[in-house]
């Protein structure tokens, strides 16, 4: 559910964490943790706060969407899905995706469309659908990740999701 600055205060309370404040505790959480499972849950709830337009600002305050890119770089299948899932769910915010690009972040999605992990891959297509923009398109829609991507419309039959997400991709960028 989106949020505001009032729904926030009165679901905070007096004696509640701001949002802000919480989403500094996770980030320094993640980068205090040793181990593999307890920054799967970090990335994982964060991915979720990138939802909701309310944390945007936040997020890139705090360095949050650098901090998914730098989980996509991981060898840990799970780090990838969920800092893609971040990706995914944060990039519709213009802001964001500039973000996103600027730290050279289409290169990383483009690479999580070949993980073997499915919702990497929807959610790299998601990803994609929103950072594929005119000042984007030459970096984005190079033959191979085309064609990579009209395979996964192909799909239909295997997988829907990948096949819904791959031809809306195709509609609006590539044969519009």
């Amino acid at each position: 559910m989106f949020t505001n600055a009032q729904r926030q205060v009165e679901r905070t309370g007096r004696s509640g964490t701001p949002r802000d404040q919480y989403l500094q505790d996770l980030v320094t959480q993640f980068q205090n943790a040793t181990d593999e499972e307890s920054k799967e849950k970090i990335v994982a709830n964060l991915a979720n706060f990138a939802y909701d337009p309310f944390n945007y600002a936040f997020m890139r305050q705090l360095n949050v969407l650098e901090l998914f890119l730098d989980c996509i770089t991981e060898p840990n299948e799970r780090l990838v899905e969920f800092g893609i899932g971040g990706i995914c769910n944060s990039c519709v915010d213009p802001a964001n995706a500039s973000v996103i690009v600027q730290c050279g972040g289409i290169p990383l999605v483009i690479q999580c469309l070949s993980s073997p992990v499915r919702n990497t891959v929807t959610y790299a297509l998601g990803a994609l659908y929103y950072l594929c923009n005119p000042a984007t398109k030459k970096e984005i829609l190079k033959p191979d990740v085309v064609r990579i991507i009209r395979e996964y419309a192909a799909a239909g039959a295997v997988n829907t999701s990948f096949s819904n997400m791959a031809n809306a991709f195709l509609e609006k960028h590539v044969d519009s």
